[in-house]
């Protein structure tokens, strides 16, 4: 097998926390080169996304406050996949909890990875479209703290150009989106 083509050698592997979302953990490698290294990796179990658009073509986001980044931070409802669940159940659960709307279409978009420089999480992405806003959404996650904006398409992309805060994974999504956005 030519060199780059073989995969390291797992030597030991360190779980060195384990956490309501993610682990965190520590392997060392032999490469195929026969260097020996460490590395450190968020094991996730995978994240959801939605991206909600009206009747009226407008796209619904969630301003929501980001410990890691101490600010607020513009995204597509999204959630973590809990186990066993598949990813459109996921995310069906989490625009009634985040943004209080149904959706009764729903297009695949893709799948991507979020940082595979230090994590293993999978975004699977969506389009929602035929949307209703429910008469009594259910009560927020009391660890969330966000609010509900509406952009058009133009608006957004002129605020992700423009350096609002925007996580990747909605701008991945809303450029997967755009092209079915009319």
């Amino acid at each position: 097998m030519p060199l780059g083509r073989e995969l390291p050698q797992l030597l030991k592997q360190r779980l060195l926390h384990k956490g309501r979302k993610f682990n965190f953990e520590v392997n060392r490698l032999r490469l195929p080169n026969k260097a020996e290294g460490e590395w450190e990796c968020i094991r996730h179990p995978g994240g959801a996304l939605a991206v909600p658009v009206t009747a009226e073509g407008k796209l619904i986001l969630v301003r929501q406050y980001r410990f890691a980044v101490q600010g607020r931070v513009l995204e597509f409802p999204a959630g973590t996949l809990e186990p066993n669940e598949e990813p459109l159940e996921t995310i069906k659960r989490e625009i009634q909890e985040e943004i209080g709307y149904r959706a009764d279409k729903w297009n695949k978009l893709g799948e991507f990875f979020l940082a595979p420089g230090y994590s293993d999480e999978i975004i699977y992405a969506f389009l929602a479209t035929d949307i209703s806003k429910l008469e009594t959404p259910p009560e927020k996650d009391a660890d969330e703290d966000l609010e509900t904006v509406l952009f058009t398409p133009e608006e957004l992309e002129k605020a992700i150009l423009e350096g609002e805060p925007v996580d990747a994974k909605s701008i991945a999504s809303f450029f997967l989106a755009r092209p079915l956005l009319v």
